[in-house]
């Protein structure tokens, strides 16, 4: 009896460990966002969702597959209100659900968007926004040097700090009224990468 109930056992612990499929740290899941994101819109805590776009694949068999759905949630959105930053949207994934329904918890950082114009992430895995350029940098210079030449002319040459400074005033309060934001449109390709290993215990996604 009791050499029966080992080898029960043995056949069950065996069955359990190869209906574990482990994902080392790093791997990518690539995915489409399905909520729009943007600093003038979002806010921390916000829910958002992506769907699987490939299939990720071990040992020839497909354990993620295309279609699984990512939630998460929104863990900073804001907008420099000064001319050094960028707008900034950070997101962390919290569930990965696969297409029968099973529920999985999901560690993993953005590493990079289909997103351009100026835009990155960084190695903290926010998404940078493009913010000021060079356009309104010259701006500000030529706002500046404006209003110290019209400081001068009145005033001569304490008038001409009182002109820049005036002149660097108006300017930069322009800059800041049409400030830049960060905006993540549904239908933006992501990729994220797993901070840990994660074991997925019975999940099949087929062949």
């Amino acid at each position: 009896m009791k050499k029966t109930f080992s080898l029960t056992s043995l056949i069950l612990i065996a069955s359990f460990a190869c209906a574990q499929t482990a994902l080392p740290t790093g791997t990518a899941v690539k995915m489409k966002l399905e909520t729009t994101l943007a600093t003038f819109s979002s806010k921390a805590g916000d829910p958002f969702s992506a769907r699987v776009t490939e299939p990720v694949v071990v040992d020839g068999k497909t354990v993620i597959p295309i279609g699984a759905t990512v939630e998460g949630r929104v863990t900073k959105a804001n907008e420099p209100r000064r001319i050094a930053g960028k707008p900034t949207i950070a997101i962390f994934p919290e569930n990965l659900v696969l297409p029968n329904g099973d529920r999985f918890m999901l560690n993993a950082s953005l590493v990079d968007t289909n997103a351009r114009h100026g835009t990155d992430v960084n190695t903290e895995g926010q998404f940078k926004g493009a913010g000021h350029n060079g356009k309104d940098l010259t701006e500000i210079g030529m706002g500046t040097g404006g209003g110290m030449l019209v400081g001068g002319l009145a005033g001569g040459g304490k008038g001409l700090l009182i002109g820049g400074a005036v002149g660097a005033t108006v300017t930069v309060t322009h800059w800041l009224a049409k400030h830049r934001s960060a905006m993540l449109p549904a239908g933006t390709e992501l990729v994220m990468e797993l901070n840990r290993p994660m074991t997925m215990t019975g999940a099949s996604g087929g062949q």
